[in-house]
């Protein structure tokens, strides 16, 4: 078949065949975003400039994006490399992606067993995928992998509800060695799903702080006077789970609001009522969604932008990634905020007052 405006788009794409600019380069990629799921074979000059391209994106988010909208085989070690630069991108989430669809697992696997290794799991769980969780069930009990490649896999297993069911059922039979267990423990209380993190609470709970108390009433608190500096060591610890959801400054995940400018939004009484009762009061445009896609995976996390095609989702460890709606079977806003409850059970009363003056200090600039 006929290609339409092929040699407009061969005449935009032609300085591949030479020595590109910079800005050449990206006219010629924005020009390809226009023929993405063209059949290559039908037109040897196109499949020629496609991967002329494809040679000076290596290594970057545009290399995925050409790989999958052409279809391109055969270009597995490319595509680890994409994983390996950006683990943290959706661009690495879906190198891996396709690696796995393209038969690639053998190469993700002799990954595994590289310098990359923590890299490599690190993306295996940012894909929130159920089919790699094969890929991570062995290095628990390796005694040939060290502790802090095992403490990643642990936490790569929780981002679906299989690995996380394997992890609780390795508790439960007592097969999890006890230096893993308190990793264990921080990232199964932290994982979404109520059933899930109900029996995490049995096997593996969270230890009381020494000085423990009942909480005081909001009131009481409110005439509390804390230490921000101690307030900020709470902020950063692993239990509480601040930093894992939030930006200071720049520093933090983004991907619940941004805290720099909370302390001139809202008063002291806000934030304890927002810290008590996470889904109270949750903020446009932060609500929560599960997507439950035909191929059995589910998706879950912040709807960061949407067309008429496709929904892109931003998940808890800030990474973006689109759905196509056609692959999606059912979407449901969740009524239930992704700020955990029961926060204030990972730490003494004093904790929480010492952690409110501290956000009371995040004030606007200037």
């Amino acid at each position: 078949m006929r290609i339409p405006f092929l040699p407009l788009f061969l005449l935009i794409l032609s300085p591949l065949w030479g020595i590109a600019t910079t800005a050449q380069n990206n006219t010629a990629i924005e020009a390809l975003s226009r023929l993405k799921g063209l059949d290559l074979d039908a037109s040897p000059a196109l499949k020629g400039a496609v991967l002329k391209i494809l040679a000076t994106t290596r290594g970057t988010p545009q290399f995925v994006d050409i790989v999958r909208d052409f279809k391109l085989a055969d270009q597995g070690v490319g595509l680890l490399e994409c994983a390996v630069l950006h683990p943290t991108h959706s661009s690495g989430a879906e190198a891996m992606r396709l690696l796995a669809a393209q038969g690639q697992i053998p190469l993700i696997t002799a990954a595994l067993t590289g310098t990359n290794a923590a890299i490599v799991l690190t993306v295996l769980g940012n894909t929130g995928e159920k089919q790699f969780v094969p890929l991570l069930k062995p290095f628990i009990t390796d005694p040939q992998r060290g502790i802090n490649l095992k403490k990643v896999a642990l936490h790569s297993l929780t981002q679906t509800p299989e690995g996380t069911r394997h992890l609780l059922e390795m508790v439960r039979s007592d097969q999890l060695s006890a230096d893993l267990k308190p990793t264990a423990m921080t990232v199964l209380n932290q994982v979404r799903w109520s059933d899930l993190k109900a029996e995490a609470a049995k096997l593996l709970p969270v230890p009381q702080v020494q000085d423990a108390q009942p909480l005081p009433p909001i009131a009481d608190l409110l005439k509390q006077t804390g230490n921000p500096t101690w307030g900020a060591l709470v902020f950063q610890r692993a239990e509480v789970g601040c930093s894992l959801c939030h930006q200071v400054d720049g520093k933090g995940m983004d991907f619940g609001p941004k805290l720099s400018e909370i302390g001139t939004k809202l008063g002291k009484d806000a934030l304890y009522q927002s810290i008590l009762e996470p889904s109270a009061g949750i903020s446009f445009g932060f609500e929560a969604w599960q997507l439950d896609l035909k191929n059995g995976d589910e998706a879950y996390g912040i709807i960061s932008s949407e067309t008429a095609e496709d929904v892109a989702l931003k998940t808890q460890n800030g990474i973006v990634t689109k759905y196509e709606k056609s692959n999606i079977a059912h979407r449901q806003q969740m009524t239930s905020s992704i700020m955990p409850s029961g926060l204030e059970h990972t730490m003494s009363p004093q904790d929480l007052v010492d952690l409110i003056e501290y956000l009371m200090t995040l004030k606007k600039k200037g």
